[in-house]
């Protein structure tokens, strides 16, 4: 999950106790729930936000945490409504805003990176060549780069 920070985004960020790597919040679909009710609890529960999910950005990735266990966790990506982090505690070590340009240095995997790209790209941040975002431009619908007005 996002929050506007002036004109960059900042990123949560948490420190997992058994594990102790960096990542996102995210958890296990209680009976009943749909992939997005179970986001919304997890983050809640692990952070103390409460989100409002953002349209058409849904990730699936799988892993393998040991030798023939195979895990799959969907990601959304959302915009806090609040910026108090309360950290749970039996689950969470640490618990942070990161600006979003630096949050794929601190996350430990690389589906984790990935994740953190597709988040920009989804905002319209994109990376400069020196690694500094900046912001895309778009285009109204139906105007092309070349596209003259006539005069």
């Amino acid at each position: 999950m996002v929050r506007k920070n002036g004109e960059q985004y900042d990123l949560v960020l948490l420190r997992h106790r058994f594990g102790g790597h960096w990542s996102f919040p995210k958890g296990h679909v209680e009976a009943g729930e749909t992939e997005r009710q179970t986001a919304l609890r997890e983050v809640k529960e692990e952070t103390g936000l409460s989100i409002r999910l953002y349209d058409g950005f849904r990730e699936s990735v799988e892993y393998f945490p040991q030798a023939g266990v195979k895990k799959q966790v969907v990601y959304f990506l959302g915009e806090a409504l609040g910026d108090e982090l309360v950290r749970q505690e039996e689950e969470i070590s640490e618990l942070r805003w990161a600006p979003l340009a630096e949050a794929g240095e601190l996350v430990t995997f690389a589906n984790d990176k990935r994740l953190i790209r597709l988040a920009k790209k989804r905002l319209g941040i994109l990376e400069e060549p020196s690694g500094g975002p900046r912001q895309i431009r778009r285009r109204p619908r139906g105007k092309s780069r070349t596209a003259r007005r006539p005069r």
